[in-house]
């Protein structure tokens, strides 16, 4: 177990991913963090990047909100932002030029993570900096890919990333909307395959992060907790095919972009729990965000390349 120390103050973290950007700013508290501010963009970079390879006009709106998004942490009293891109900096063929604009825009530094680097970083999120005490499965699924990690308390952490973004995957087999029946399927028979391509494992619980996984705790009937059962899951992807996404997003109060995704992201958690031979998941509060936060706010600059001792959680 790492033995360190988590910085008190106020902190941020943005990630540039391919369906939104995201700011979070915090106040940290041990492994506590009381959000101060919290706030996304849907840019649809990974649209861009699928139609064209690269991040093209997109790359100009990037940089604005990025822009914007420091001075607003700034303006709540941050004493550090971190900034991280997944998925669509890995793709996009601008990648390079975006960083560098971003970096004269803001003055600050973007850390292009790698697959296992990202899901490492939001497993410190899921956990807030605490060890992991059973076998657990991290599934988190993103707008370009999936992140897929095992790992428990004799298990180093293993993690493999899936071309199984929602949106990524809702360009590849939705042409309608709703999405026909065989459209679903398509989805859900994609996803079982890829996610055979997960690691090995038996964990006794998998936990899902990310904005896809909260939305479909939001469709059907109210929860008292987190959890989503398989047949849940699988309703809510029924459901997708019965409405356009704008009556989804009206009625369960969630953004129309993400609507439009979420019969994919349905069918990732679903080939998740088939993978993982399990009945339910439970969604996580935090995530990457909070991982990253956690990680600046403990290891200093330095956090890149302790990633693995973090991961594996702190006692103070």
């Amino acid at each position: 177990m790492a033995r360190k120390r988590p910085r008190s103050g106020i902190a941020a973290a943005v990630d540039i991913g391919s369906y939104s950007v995201h700011l979070l700013v915090a106040n940290v508290r041990g492994h506590v963090l009381e959000p101060r501010h919290d706030e996304s963009a849907y840019l649809g970079l990974g649209r861009a990047i699928d139609e064209n390879g690269s991040l093209g006009d997109a790359r100009e709106r990037l940089v604005e909100t990025m822009s914007s998004f420091v001075m607003r942490a700034w303006s709540f009293g941050a004493s550090t932002v971190t900034i991280v891109g997944t998925d669509p900096l890995r793709r996009a063929t601008d990648a390079d030029q975006a960083v560098a604009e971003i970096a004269t825009s803001t003055g600050l530094e973007v850390g292009v993570l790698g697959h296992d680097e990202e899901a490492l970083v939001a497993l410190i999120g899921v956990q807030a900096g605490r060890p992991v005490l059973r076998d657990t499965a991290v599934v988190d699924v993103g707008g370009g890919s999936t992140e897929v990690l095992a790992v428990g308390p004799a298990r180093e952490p293993e993690a493999v990333g899936l071309p199984l973004g929602a949106t990524r995957l809702t360009g590849m087999h939705v042409q309608h909307d709703p999405p026909t029946s065989a459209e679903a399927a398509a989805l859900l028979g994609y996803s079982l395959l890829e996610m055979a391509k997960a690691p090995e494992f038996a964990p006794a619980e998998l936990i899902a992060v990310g904005g896809t996984a909260r939305s479909l705790l939001r469709v059907g009937p109210r929860l008292a907790n987190r959890a989503l059962t398989h047949r849940r899951v699988r309703r809510a992807l029924t459901l997708m095919t019965t409405e356009p996404a704008a009556a989804t997003a009206e009625r369960y109060g969630i953004r129309l972009s993400r609507a439009h995704v979420l019969a994919a992201g349905a069918s990732i958690l679903l080939g998740a729990l088939d993978r993982y031979r399990l009945d339910r998941l439970r969604v996580a509060a935090g995530g990457l965000r909070e991982g990253l936060i956690l990680a600046a706010s403990t290891a200093g600059p330095s956090w890149r390349t302790e990633l693995r001792e973090l991961a594996r959680g702190w006692d103070r």
